[in-house]
């Protein structure tokens, strides 16, 4: 379907709420094509949130304030002391679902248009409507028509019957009603949510490995997910409820030391590849409670690889059993690109290609052109996916579709009338 390009000069906000941290980029278009100009970014340690579910609202609603304010203020001169109001949000993968359907409708003959696809994507709406989960995404994945295959775009062709493989995907609607409730509270309106793992895919490819195959996997502190992408869309997406904080929980427990110094040390000195030097290098563990702080206590920084190098090997192991199990693994090649704050931890890409049989690249957020210092890696490759998303991807919207689909033929206008009606 057609994009709708939003209009040079509009302002955009994306919301990104982690397990580890919380972050915003309000960025503006600057031409006819959509591009994006980064004018505030803020980022707070998230309070308040636990393995992307909120445990404490007002927590919560303090960091989301803090990390929007820092952002606004970044912004002052292009706001002009107006506050945000909208916000995209993410969608954390551990809440989504994965829904492969199909839905055939009648064309009659005619040339097939953006509306006969939107009628055949709204079908497919239908079948998972529900009030137990929201409805994300509607991804059209592939057509035919009369039965012909490995059509890319309808629009234009003649037929009779028009079926589109339709990849949508639902989240549990508890946890977002949370998380909405947050963000109201911080005075803020949601215009959009995006799975995570999809922005994170949408800002670091580039097109010839979105249509060619390829999968991201996005490791963040509290869960990895994972996204799908071929033929220019998304097929697939999954998570695995472990990440870079359960990483630093092995490294408190092994190491008996506080949870702070665990992530520094994981910070300065880990790694997910053991080396010749490390049982010959020693590292300093301050230990738990101890108020003395200038008492050494060394380990050989082999016994830290040693805690990491496993739990890492388990994330991936867990992500290729659900690859496997989905029955994609084969299908889009062996191209695998990490994201998340946890893929930057030195080791974890040559742990990946070994675990994962596959040609693993470090992604970071390409997509948006030049960000500020500091917010340019892997960490924050959602966050710039979200704004990615609402200015080529918003015409996959569950709701935008439902409220453009027109009745395609006189029969079928008679037929909705007489449901409303009778």
């Amino acid at each position: 379907m057609k994009q709708k390009i939003k209009p040079r000069g509009t302002l955009l906000a994306a919301l990104d709420i982690g397990s580890h941290k919380i972050a915003c980029f309000i960025g503006r278009v600057t031409d006819d094509e959509g591009s994006i100009e980064i004018l505030g970014v803020g980022y707070q340690a998230a309070k308040g949130i636990k393995g992307g579910t909120v445990v404490d609202l007002e927590l919560a609603e303090s960091s989301i304030r803090q990390t929007v304010h820092a952002a606004e203020n970044m912004a002052a001169d292009v706001m002009k002391g107006y506050p945000l109001r909208d916000v995209i949000i993410n969608v954390p993968g551990v809440f989504a679902l994965s829904h492969i359907m199909s839905a055939e409708i009648q064309v009659h003959g005619h040339d097939i248009t953006d509306n006969d696809v939107r009628r055949a994507l709204a079908k497919a709406q239908d079948q998972v409507l529900s009030a137990e989960y929201e409805l994300i995404h509607t991804i059209p994945i592939g057509y035919r028509i009369d039965g012909r295959e490995g059509i890319r775009d309808p629009r234009g062709m003649v037929g009779k019957m028009l079926e589109v493989g339709i990849h949508m995907v639902t989240a549990e609607v508890s946890p977002l009603q949370n998380m909405a409730s947050c963000i109201e509270r911080s005075h803020l309106d949601i215009s959009a949510v995006c799975s995570a793992p999809y922005a994170a895919g949408l800002a670091c490819m580039v097109e010839d490995e979105m249509d060619l195959g390829c999968t991201v996997i996005d490791m963040g502190a509290g869960m990895t997910s994972m996204a799908v992408f071929q033929n220019g869309g998304m097929i697939y997406s999954d998570c695995v409820p472990a990440g870079g904080w359960h990483v630093t929980n092995d490294i408190a427990r092994g190491l008996t030391c506080a949870s702070v110094d665990a992530e520094r040390i994981k910070t300065l000195y880990g790694n997910a590849i053991a080396s010749g030097t490390d049982d010959s290098e020693l590292i300093d563990v301050p230990q738990m409670g101890d108020a003395d702080r200038h008492s050494p206590n060394h380990i050989p920084r082999s016994l830290l690889v040693g805690i990491i190098q496993p739990r890492i090997e388990e994330i991936l192991e867990m992500v290729n059993a659900k690859l496997t199990d989905s029955g994609l693994g084969a299908q889009v090649g062996k191209r695998v690109i990490l994201t998340g704050g946890a893929s930057q931890l030195p080791g974890v890409r040559e742990l990946a290609q070994r675990v994962l049989n596959k040609q693993v690249r470090q992604g970071r957020p390409i997509r948006l052109g030049s960000l500020p210092d500091g917010v340019s890696g892997s960490a924050f490759a959602t966050t710039a996916g979200l704004l990615h998303y609402m200015t080529e991807r918003s015409h996959e919207m569950p709701a935008d579709i439902m409220a453009t689909v027109e009745p395609g033929s006189l029969w079928e206008r008679v037929k909705g009338w007489w449901k409303e009606n009778w």
